[in-house]
């Protein structure tokens, strides 16, 4: 079940936030020492508040069993675009669909909200995920490579 977060859940999201990132760290040598910024070792409680009280994003949580094992955010611009933010899938949850289901229910919120095109940013190094966002009709737009991260970010777009 994907049901929009509420203030009870943050704690829990930025658990869920980091452990799910952090496979991604593992598997692409990102440590907090050499990515600091990385979401897996960045994202706090506080961070959460404020995407959710000051930014007023967007953000969902799934539930399986009665526990939280999935997230993402979307943080609205004002010129018809939007971010999928930290689309996150618990690493015991992967490989049933829950990751497709959160896209999906991000897609549809997106154009509530008025927004014509997401915009997804990922490891571009993982090949993987990339090619899943592209299943799911994301087109790769570029690349940029910042001094503060060891691996290089990677951009999709989805119209929507």
């Amino acid at each position: 079940m994907i049901r929009k977060a509420n203030r009870r859940d943050i704690p829990a999201c930025a658990e869920l936030i980091r452990r799910s990132f952090m496979t991604v760290a593992d598997a692409f040598g990102i440590t907090a020492t050499n990515a600091p910024r990385f979401t897996a070792f960045a994202m706090s409680e506080e961070r959460l508040r404020w995407h959710m009280d000051v930014e007023k994003r967007p953000m969902f949580v799934a539930e399986e069993g009665g526990a939280l094992c999935g997230y993402c955010s979307l943080l609205i611009q004002d010129n018809g675009r939007c971010e999928l933010n930290n689309l996150a899938v618990l690493p015991e949850h992967r490989h049933k669909g829950l990751g497709g289901q959160l896209l999906e229910h991000a897609f549809q919120t997106a154009r509530e909200c008025g927004c014509t095109v997401m915009s997804i940013g990922i490891v571009e190094e993982n090949a993987l995920l990339r090619k899943w966002y592209e299943q799911h009709g994301a087109v790769h737009t570029g690349t940029k490579k910042f001094d503060f991260f060891p691996f290089t970010c990677g951009y999709l777009e989805r119209k929507l």
